[in-house]
């Protein structure tokens, strides 16, 4: 029977802790290692203590037979990576002439007087595999001992990224003999809530295996994640590719992109395949929605541009919005918003056009509790739609939402649309 590699990723650094700076190293290295096939069961983060280092160092020595750690083998006093390890491993620690020499050369050439702490960054463990860094000051290490495979790598994203790819993953390659691959696939939903898409596909969900089906919330919708585990590529292509079939099949509907793909991009497709311009009237949004949209590459083909109609005279002049609709029912009216999008159609000569209007809040306004939102859609048939929503929050989390809404509005508008 093979051995199963297991790793956890350990990273060091009490900014992380603190929110500083995200932790996109652990993730990245999950990704590469589940390319070797090789179990990713734990990631920790640490701060700058030396005892709570050694005591991850500890735990993780017990739970996996490979331990990835980035960060803490900087100059200064609390980059301890190396004396945690030492407390644990009892190995000893030299100077590498190379690293050294290369550290010293970069305080000459830039005519910097090198503290001594500097010298730190050199050290390295006796009998290490020593990973020389090509870009920046400290290198990293693999160290083997008692079955246990550690590597240290620096916390700079850019550093670690090279020296796993350059030197990394090849002797983990050799290591493992890459046995099995995984890969995963997210599938991404938008106009369907998390708990109504589990209903749709609880039995699947129940009964997986491999591949395995995870659905999960995110900020634009709702994201499966499939994750298929095989003998080669193309084994496991396969796989996600069918399960992804049992999938659309019955929530296709509402699905609009794979991967790293957003509902701005997957707009902007289906307005070019369709070719439709579009052009927008905005009130309580400001702007937000038409920047969602020109933040996509190529956006110029099809966003005409957009009218921020915030005052009720702007909307009375530029938009023409009636009097009588600001008199009867107001500016926070279904009525409003139909003439908003109309206006903007009009004025900007689209194919169609969307429009916001409502109560960011906290205030209610025209006797309309704060959240109150209405999004109007209208196009060149003549065909138009509005919706009336309520949300909940402070006020710029209402106009994020709001924008959200009208997002999904106009994907699901623009597949009706023949």
């Amino acid at each position: 029977m093979s051995k199963q590699f297991n790793a956890e990723i350990v990273s060091v650094g009490t900014e992380l802790l603190l929110g500083q700076i995200a932790n996109t190293n652990a993730q990245w290295l999950s990704k590469k290692l589940a390319e070797l096939g090789i179990n990713v069961y734990h990631h920790s983060v640490v701060g700058d203590n030396l005892e709570r280092v050694r005591r991850v160092f500890a735990a993780a020595n017990e739970r996996a037979n490979i331990v990835i750690v980035t960060g803490g083998l900087g100059p200064t006093e609390d980059d301890l990576t190396r004396e945690a390890f030492q407390l644990l491993s009892k190995k000893e620690m030299e100077i590498h002439a190379p690293s050294l020499e290369k550290i010293e050369k970069y305080f000459r050439n830039n005519y910097i007087t090198m503290t001594p702490n500097n010298k730190r960054q050199a050290r390295v463990f006796k009998g290490s595999i020593v990973l020389e860094n090509p870009i920046g000051m400290a290198p990293g290490m693999i160290v083997e001992t008692n079955q246990v495979t550690w590597i240290f790598l620096p916390g700079v994203p850019r550093e670690m990224k090279q020296l796993t790819t350059e030197k990394v993953l090849p002797y983990l390659e050799k290591k493992t003999g890459k046995k099995d691959v995984i890969q995963s696939q997210v599938l991404k939903f938008i106009g369907i809530g998390e708990s109504t898409l589990e209903h749709e596909l609880i039995d699947l969900i129940q009964t997986q295996t491999n591949p395995t089906i995870a659905p999960l919330a995110q900020n634009d919708g709702v994201v499966i994640r499939i994750t298929a585990k095989g003998e080669n590529k193309e084994h496991v292509r396969h796989m996600l590719d069918e399960t992804r079939k049992k999938i659309l099949s019955r929530v296709g509907d509402y699905y609009y992109g794979t991967d790293e793909e957003t509902i701005e991009e997957r707009l902007i497709s289906l307005l070019k395949e369709k070719e439709l311009t579009i052009a927008s009237a905005e009130s309580l949004t400001g702007g937000l929605f038409m920047s969602r949209l020109i933040s996509v590459s190529g956006a110029s083909e099809v966003c005409l541009g957009g009218i921020i109609g915030y005052d009720t005279n702007v909307k009375r002049k530029l938009l023409g919005v009636s009097d009588e609709t600001i008199s009867s029912v107001g500016t926070v009216s279904e009525a409003c918003a139909l003439e908003m999008a109309r206006g903007a159609k009009e004025k900007l000569q689209s194919s169609l056009a969307i429009s916001f209007t409502g109560v960011a809040g906290p205030a209610e306004v025209e006797g309309k509790p704060a959240g109150t939102v209405y999004i109007g859609i209208c196009s060149a048939s003549g065909k138009s739609e509005v919706a009336e929503f309520s949300f909940q929050g402070e006020r710029n989390t209402v106009r994020e939402r709001a924008v959200k809404k009208g997002l999904e509005m106009l994907y699901h508008y623009l597949k009706k649309l023949e």
